[in-house]
């Protein structure tokens, strides 16, 4: 491996290490029922925050399916946001292991 490409290595462990904890920082909300289900989660998928409109609770029912939507949606967006941030990275190469 040359100089070059071993700066280049360097430059991109570095740019994903920056990532990495860039999406520590950030969040994507999912929710469902119209917004009576809130998750707020952040890119490394920890959810953060769950608000629960009161007048769903009449329906326990109801209410699990609601928070289990919500919690697959923000899932879904943080994998998303993890997603685009690595390929902005790595040029869309689709790199095990990285998202």
């Amino acid at each position: 491996m040359n100089k070059n490409m071993m700066k280049q290595a360097q430059q991109l462990q570095a740019k994903l290490l920056q990532i990495q904890t860039e999406l520590e920082t950030l969040t994507v909300n999912g929710s469902s029922g119209g917004g009576v289900i809130n998750i707020e989660m952040t890119g490394k998928q920890e959810v953060k925050n769950v608000t629960i409109d009161p007048d769903t609770v009449d329906d326990i029912d109801l209410l699990q399916d609601l928070i289990l939507t919500a919690i697959n949606d923000a899932v879904q967006k943080s994998q998303q946001l993890a997603s685009d941030k690595m390929s902005a990275v790595t040029g869309g190469l689709n790199i095990p292991g990285l998202t």
